[in-house]
């Protein structure tokens, strides 16, 4: 199929939704400067152990190692901009026709993009928490603070660890949002899958379960992915010049 012929497909199927959802992962920002985790030579596992630095089990035994690989990603996280695909996303929402964004991604620009129905199965920098008293923190401040000194955050209270809101390797993905997601998906009649590898489980599943559950799945993502062969449609492009075409394709039809 021809890709202009997929892509009025994919408007077509837009354009005819009642309960449309995105479903997001790296490939979203990449063209906001924030590398994704499996490419070659730019993937952000490309030269780490991901279970060394960035698991749950790595952090406990050696936070040092975890805070140390995060610093670029964390201060590129700081300075990224929303790009063409998520001001896309968030016109969408605006103009009613996006019910809500599920991501993978812990950037939080779909909200300085303005979404405002944002799940995020990944977490976030928006708060950290000590690792022994569980006091929370405004986590942007104590990434700010991180990225001036390039010392460990420490509780004020008990002097622990303060560990980012972001999951990592071995933890369990938060409930509520991981519930609110997967109603999400149960209601979507149309699902729109962007730069996502859908190979980390469990968030991979939540497109699934919206095809389960009767919706059409569009997949725009560079990769192929698990999900290529059952869904309707698959957009082999980049999603910062893709999802703009997409969302103009909608306001010509109407």
């Amino acid at each position: 199929m021809e890709a202009t012929d997929s892509i009025a497909q994919a408007v077509t199927l837009l354009r005819g939704a009642r309960h449309l959802i995105a479903f997001t992962g790296a490939g979203m920002s990449t063209a906001s400067g924030i590398p994704d985790f499996r490419s070659a030579h730019s993937g952000l596992w490309e030269a780490v152990d991901p279970m060394l630095v960035a698991s749950i089990f790595g952090f406990r035994a050696n936070p040092q190692a975890f805070y140390n690989w995060v610093y670029p990603l964390a201060e590129t996280i700081m300075e990224a901009k929303p790009n063409a695909a998520h001001l896309a996303l968030a016109q969408l929402e605006r103009v009613g026709v996006l019910d809500a964004v599920i991501t993978q991604n812990i950037d939080m620009l779909h909200q300085r993009a303005g979404n405002q129905t944002v799940h995020e199965l990944h977490g976030h920098f928006r708060e950290a928490t000590c690792t022994h008293c569980f006091r929370t923190y405004d986590g942007l401040k104590v990434l700010q603070q991180f990225l001036r000194s390039r010392e460990i955050p420490r509780c004020d209270t008990c002097n622990s660890v303060l560990k980012p809101n972001v999951i990592l390797f071995g933890e369990q993905l938060p409930i509520q949002v991981l519930r609110r997601a997967q109603e999400a998906a149960k209601q979507a009649d149309v699902m729109l899958v962007i730069g996502s590898s859908l190979e980390v489980a469990p968030a991979s599943e939540i497109p699934l379960l919206a095809r389960r559950n009767g919706a059409k799945i569009i997949i725009v993502n560079l990769d192929c992915t698990p999900l290529d062969s059952d869904a309707d449609i698959v957009l082999r492009d980049d999603a910062a010049h893709l999802v703009p075409e997409l969302v103009r394709g909608l306001e010509q039809a109407d």
